[in-house]
């Protein structure tokens, strides 16, 4: 292929307009009071598969939020490759934390991205991601250089679990047939270190409630008297790790997958400095499960973790209230072999027998995916290594990510299909977070890198 560099560099204000025009709408799925520019989000990414050279776009109804889907096939004989995106993002809270607001997108220049980073809510995950494909896809047919079939699937609802996807893809599996399925939604170790997200975990998320008396009641006059759902909510959350950070939820780890030395081995080879990781963080220590290293905790391992805790009175000043309810939000985070609903049950069984009387337990599933591995000798991981060299001179580093995309594993049931997860973010742009930002360099480097994969997972597919 010829390069892409000239194309992007002549081209380069326009893309960074485009991406900041789509940051400005807050399309944030989990608030309805954020409706209509969700749906705004929608109509404008159908815009912009049009401009970039698809034959037929369609905003796809489902229970949900419209899912956009378009194609550009120039022969049934030549490979298909299926994009997914999303173009939903996080809540911005708390606005309080932002140095600029979040949906008023600012370039500014820091230490690690010298030539700027678009801080916005979305600019990684996933609207600068999503929309480096749509650019690559305007690259190839401007110059006259796809080289196969593209479909995209983009949809609004991947923050808030992906509800509608399902319903969408068994309803629309010849619509959607491919022969791989890439996705933008993971990162790279460095700038100078490329990496293949090629392992995904699971994810249970839930919410529980504690109830005691019936109204919020005097502290002072029930004080001791009367179970306060706070502390024993708070005493229930501490009980579920151990001293050595374990999960003591019974049958948790049953089918965890357990890697092999070699593996584990592998894995350490990645670049990593511990210092500089505190560092980043502003953290004296780190923390996690007895016996596995920081990458192994944050990616093999599984986890539970409180997101939200509340209840009670938060306002300015005080007052003494003992509260009739407390609440939390709880997710865990899963490994290969284990199923979500399975440990969604364990979970729920195990939080009702360790409340005490006085109180009332509810749990609240949320949503929840599988673990997801990709197997690193299939074309698709070998056309992006090839793409990766391609661009960035060295060979990318097979890395299994600790976030989770529930999806990925629907696909392969219902599309029978491999996932290759090329990110091109970096663990510190801050993606569900305040100041969330994602490099110029970065987002150009992926609409460069994209056209490689399809040139080479062509070559490859003869």
């Amino acid at each position: 292929m010829k390069s892409a560099k000239t194309y992007i560099e002549k081209n380069k204000d326009r893309f960074l307009d485009e991406l900041i025009q789509l940051l400005k709408i807050p399309s944030i799925s989990a608030d309805s009071a954020y409706k209509k520019d969700v749906l705004k989000t929608a109509e404008a990414v159908k815009k912009q598969l049009e401009k970039a050279g698809c034959d037929s776009v369609e905003i796809c109804e489902t229970p949900g939020y419209p899912i956009v889907y378009g194609e550009k096939m120039i022969d049934k004989k030549l490979p298909t490759i299926l994009v997914y995106g999303h173009y939903d993002v996080q809540p911005p809270d708390p606005l309080d934390l932002w140095d600029s607001p979040p949906f008023e997108p600012v370039i500014k220049k820091t230490k690690l991205h010298p030539e700027g980073a678009i801080f916005a809510r979305g600019s990684c995950d996933d609207k600068g991601q999503m929309y480096m494909h749509v650019k690559a896809l305007e690259y190839m047919t401007k110059t006259d250089q796809l080289p196969c079939n593209v479909k995209f699937m983009i949809e609004g609802e991947e923050e808030v679990g992906s509800s509608s996807l399902e319903w969408f893809v068994t309803k629309n599996k010849k619509k959607l047939a491919n022969d791989v399925i890439l996705i933008s939604d993971t990162g790279m170790i460095a700038k100078d270190v490329p990496s293949i997200t090629t392992g995904l975990r699971g994810l249970s998320y839930v919410e529980v409630e504690v109830t005691g008396p019936n109204r919020d009641l005097h502290s002072g006059l029930y004080g001791g008297a009367v179970a306060n759902p706070i502390n024993i909510l708070c005493k229930m959350i501490a009980s579920l790790h151990d001293k050595n950070t374990h999960i003591t939820i019974p049958g948790f780890y049953d089918d965890v997958e357990k890697l092999s030395k070699k593996e584990r081995e592998k894995m350490a080879e990645a670049p990593f400095n511990l210092e500089d990781y505190k560092k980043a963080l502003d953290i004296g220590a780190v923390y996690g499960e007895k016996g596995y290293s920081t990458n192994e905790r944050n990616s093999i391992r599984p986890t539970l973790d409180v997101n939200g805790i509340w209840g009670g009175y938060t306002g300015e000043g005080a007052k003494t209230v003992i509260a009739s309810k407390a609440y939390a939000k709880i997710s865990m985070r899963l490994v290969p072999n284990q199923d979500w609903k399975k440990i969604t049950e364990l979970f729920k069984k195990h939080f009702e027998s360790i409340a005490p009387e006085g109180v009332r337990v509810k749990v609240k599933p949320h949503h929840g995916g599988q673990a997801y591995v990709t197997p690193i000798d299939s074309l698709g991981y070998k056309a992006a290594e090839k793409a990766y060299e391609e661009t960035f001179g060295k060979t990318p580093i097979p890395q299994r990510s600790g976030g989770s995309i529930p999806i990925v594993a629907l696909f392969e049931k219902e599309l029978k299909s491999k996932t290759i997860l090329m990110g091109f973010g970096l663990d510190s742009d801050a993606i569900h977070s305040p100041n969330e930002h994602f490099g110029i360099w970065n987002y150009l480097k992926g609409i460069e890198t994209i056209p490689q994969f399809y040139h080479f997972f062509t070559e490859l597919s003869k």
